[in-house]
């Protein structure tokens, strides 16, 4: 399968199937709420259509980066979303650069949003799919973001049929300017936590599937066939 690595800038709309990654934070966010049982994710683009749909949707819980403001009831965090009972919720998510990366493909044939920790499934999906070529989004900093590049050069790897030691890209997101931010307090809204569960991978046997429903940018789970999770466990 071919593939290119864009930022959200290069994104131009001829991207038949594409992958957005954003580690650290909103994809690693977004799969823990699956796992603690949100039903859909709704991405907004921008903090006051947040608040809108959510006005719309009182039992929606709204959630953004930073710490937590007035009208949100959720920080983009996964130490805080693991502890978080979201069973049958709906989640709407407003982050700095993932939800924007989303939103600028969410018109393509396959879109999937990933992280470290659904990548196994995120090549699965792929894989199923039988496409010709891929685009990754690295979302942070306009696509330099060393955590986003090494995921996508993971997947990568596993595309082709590799069996990658994912330690080495593993360590560039370790030692990645966004790790340090959050390990040295600078990012508002972080849990302790937040750095190592962006590094576990294939924490989950499930990837993230973007779409449109009634005009809304929505992500849910897309639940592998049981040889697929055997797989994304084979990756590990």
């Amino acid at each position: 399968m071919d593939s290119r690595t864009v930022g959200i800038p290069e994104v131009d709309g001829t991207e038949d199937v594409a992958v957005v990654i954003d580690v650290m934070r909103a994809f690693t966010t977004a799969a823990w709420a699956f796992h603690r049982g949100a039903d859909k994710i709704v991405l907004a683009a921008d903090v006051g259509e947040a608040l809108a749909i959510k006005a719309c949707q009182p039992g929606w819980l709204a959630l953004k980066d930073g710490a937590p403001v007035r009208g949100f009831d959720l920080v983009n965090s996964p130490g805080v979303i693991r502890d978080t009972d979201l069973s049958g919720r709906t989640v709407i998510q407003k982050t700095t650069a993932g939800t924007v990366g989303a939103l600028a493909v969410v018109e393509a044939k396959l879109a999937l949003c990933a992280s470290f920790a659904v990548a196994g499934a995120t090549a699965r999906a792929l894989a199923d799919a039988a496409a010709d070529s891929v685009t990754f989004v690295a979302t942070g900093e306009d696509g330099r973001a060393a955590e986003d590049l090494a995921c996508a050069e993971y997947l990568d790897r596993l595309l082709a049929g590799d069996r990658p030691d994912p330690d080495p890209y593993l360590l560039r997101a370790r030692t990645s300017p966004a790790a340090d931010d959050l390990r040295g307090g600078r990012r508002r809204g972080a849990h302790p936590a937040d750095v190592e569960l962006c590094l576990e991978v294939n924490r989950f046997d499930f990837a993230m599937k973007l779409g449109l429903e009634e005009g809304m940018a929505v992500l849910r789970p897309l639940r592998p066939r049981p040889d697929a999770a055997s797989a994304a466990h084979r990756a590990r």
